[in-house]
């Protein structure tokens, strides 16, 4: 589980990150796989401020960052076993699906699908539950540049984010997989899923969606 903020100082670094992200401010956190950018997803000016400071295209979807698989139900039309959202999450997956009209319509609004993440983290997850709402996800680097396993590695960032949680390094420095960031898969379709990216943790995720679930894989875009 995640360590540093020091245990001492948890509550007030998720104190100030809750505040930071109720004020439309985009903020950068710690994941199990990458350092992430977030902001409130109902906050159509912070998901504005995102894709700028990244110099993301706007075509490319953000994903959701939720507390609990219980809220997954709200932002989603969930199509598959709640056993599958169990076993996947938390955990280094995105789970795409169609979205609810729960959530913010200038949130990927070329798209009816979502990417869905509960981060094996514990301070994501309080943060999650801590704010009380959707937030939008991505990771912390400048668009097409290599991702972030500590915050010096996005150090250029740092002037256009109100605040910057330091989490230590992620993965301990030893996996290369790490950067590769979540495995992103689409369970739109009933009884089938789709890699978008393979990501971190591909063979374990094909492993539970195939022998545990049966599902069937098939080609998928999220675009």
């Amino acid at each position: 589980q995640a360590a540093s903020p020091e245990r001492a100082g948890w509550t007030e670094a998720l104190r100030a990150a809750v505040a930071e992200l109720r004020a439309g401010a985009v903020v950068a956190v710690p994941t199990d796989t990458l350092y992430g950018l977030a902001c409130a997803a109902s906050c159509s000016a912070a998901l504005r401020a995102v894709y700028r400071l990244k110099g993301r295209s706007e075509a490319k979807p953000l994903a959701v960052c939720l507390g609990r698989v219980a809220d997954v139900y709200r932002y989603c039309r969930v199509r598959v076993p709640e056993g599958l959202l169990k076993d996947l999450l938390p955990g280094p997956v995105t789970l795409v699906m169609e979205r609810s009209e729960e959530l913010n319509k200038d949130l990927n609004p070329f798209t009816p699908l979502v990417g869905i993440r509960i981060p094996d983290h514990a301070f994501m997850q309080d943060l999650a539950q801590m704010f009380e709402g959707p937030l939008a996800l991505t990771s912390a680097n400048l668009s097409s540049q290599a991702s972030s396993l500590n915050v010096e590695e996005f150090r250029d960032l740092w002037p256009q984010l109100s605040l910057v949680i330091d989490g230590g390094q992620i993965g301990g420095g030893q996996s290369p997989e790490c950067r590769l960031g979540s495995t992103v898969v689409d369970l739109s379709v009933p009884g089938k899923f789709g890699i978008i990216r393979p990501g971190c943790a591909l063979e374990s995720t094909t492993a539970i969606l195939q022998q545990k679930y049966g599902l069937l894989p098939s080609h998928a875009s999220y675009l």
